[in-house]
């Protein structure tokens, strides 16, 4: 865990699981700009450190970086240890994902080790993860756990049971949580990304015809290789943010539970 600023926020934490270099650091930026202290939480640490670095210095706050498993049941627990001992979680973003292929998988083809992977991932991580939050939130009657989902947590696609047997596990565990704990207090949505998902416009180099999906990118959920704004078919990340902290704001009269994004321009896939 790398402390990466001097001052403290007075604010509660804000811990994003799932931290690339498109939504999950577009995510950490937003937070971080709006005061609070930021624990961003990936499996490569290296990576992450380099994120939090930079994060810190753009908005002059406090960022961790912290190394987590989200499929180990016992890398969450002592990542969550770390967060915790910054203080008071307020904001949870469950934006893990399991790498996945974009070529369609015979279901006969699929392999046991890949299909309880990515359940891990998706579903049982993002469990884990609300476990070790929801205690302090229930106890201040105040937090917000928000979860990345996909147009796989709502339809089934041929090839690809293992994407969405996670995603629509997530979409599930995201309604029970809101309705066992919003009346205590907690915000609780899960955030459809119906869409590619590009670098910000502030950062894009290439054009619409190089855009193309790629298995190595860093989300199964639309963090694939392009940029662009929504009228050439890609989702900038930094505006996607902007909805993770709208609903963290949002008032408690007219709390949302699920929204879908999508681009406003032709579909790519």
């Amino acid at each position: 865990m790398r402390n990466m600023a001097s001052s403290a926020s007075q604010k509660g934490i804000a811990a994003i699981v799932g931290v690339g270099p498109k939504l999950g650091r577009s995510i950490a930026r937003k937070f971080a700009h709006e005061g609070y202290t930021v624990a961003i939480l990936a499996r490569d640490l290296g990576r992450l450190s380099i994120f939090a670095d930079e994060i810190a210095r753009e908005e002059k706050a406090q960022v961790f970086a912290i190394r987590i498993d989200c499929s180990e049941s016992r890398s969450i627990k002592e990542a969550f240890e770390g967060v915790l001992s910054l203080g008071f979680v307020e904001v949870l973003v469950y934006n893990a994902y399991h790498p996945i292929s974009w070529n369609p998988t015979c279901f006969a083809d699929l392999r046991l080790d890949r299909f309880e992977k990515s359940l891990a991932v998706s579903s049982v991580g993002a469990f884990h993860c609300a476990q070790q939050v929801l205690p302090g939130m229930v106890d201040r009657r105040k937090g917000t756990i928000l979860f990345t989902g996909c147009s796989a947590s709502l339809n089934g696609i041929a090839g690809y049971s293992d994407l969405c047997c996670g995603k629509f596990a997530t979409r599930a565990l995201s309604q029970c949580l809101a309705r066992e704990f919003q009346p205590m207090g907690v915000h609780v949505a899960h955030v459809i990304i119906d869409g590619v998902i590009g670098a910000p416009r502030s950062t894009v180099s290439s054009t619409p015809q190089q855009i193309r999906w790629t298995s190595s990118s860093s989300s199964s959920v639309g963090e694939h290789g392009g940029g662009g704004s929504g009228g050439d078919g890609v989702m900038d990340p930094d505006v996607l943010a902007q909805t993770y902290w709208q609903l963290h704001v949002q008032d408690r009269s007219t709390w949302t539970q699920e929204i879908d994004l999508r681009p406003g321009g032709p579909r790519l896939v």
